[in-house]
């Protein structure tokens, strides 16, 4: 590590502490030519994530972008914001397990339902009509229709 003062480039650390939110550590370095301290952050350089659209685009994985869809679906329902973040860190898991690091989008969108499904009827139903994009009242009532015989 080079030092900021006088530029020689052999430091040692005195301290190394993670952070608050144990993104990064945080270490403390003494310049071994000019013995002045000084502090380095170290953060792990993560390979971005990949959702690709239907039209063959791809976009960064955004968690809170996913979280959003899941709070507007889960809107004046009883479900714990543990049990949305939950599921976000699912489907993130699946996505870092993947060689490629890229997962389409409707993967993504049908990994959401499953869970939703399970969690709350409504709020599947509501996540389901955007994201199927229901063009009439009728494929929102085969979706209904279904829904209820699985009961």
């Amino acid at each position: 590590m080079r030092c900021p003062f006088c530029g020689h480039l052999e430091s040692k650390v005195i301290d190394s502490r993670e952070s608050k939110k144990g993104i990064s550590i945080r270490r403390r370095r003494e310049c071994e030519a000019c013995r002045r301290r000084f502090t380095t952050y170290e953060k792990v350089e993560e390979i971005p994530y990949m959702i690709v659209k239907k039209d063959g685009s791809r976009q960064m994985f955004d968690r809170q972008k996913l979280l959003k869809g899941l709070m507007k679906a889960c809107e004046k329902r009883p479900i714990a914001m543990s049990k949305l973040e939950e599921i976000v860190e699912e489907i993130e898991a699946k996505l870092q397990e993947r060689p490629d690091k890229e997962m389409k989008a409707s993967e993504v969108g049908q990994q959401v339902m499953d869970r939703l499904r399970e969690l709350d009827k409504v709020a599947y139903v509501r996540f389901a009509s955007v994201y199927r994009e229901f063009r009439d009242v009728m494929e929102f009532k085969n979706e209904l229709e279904t829904l209820l015989l699985e009961k």
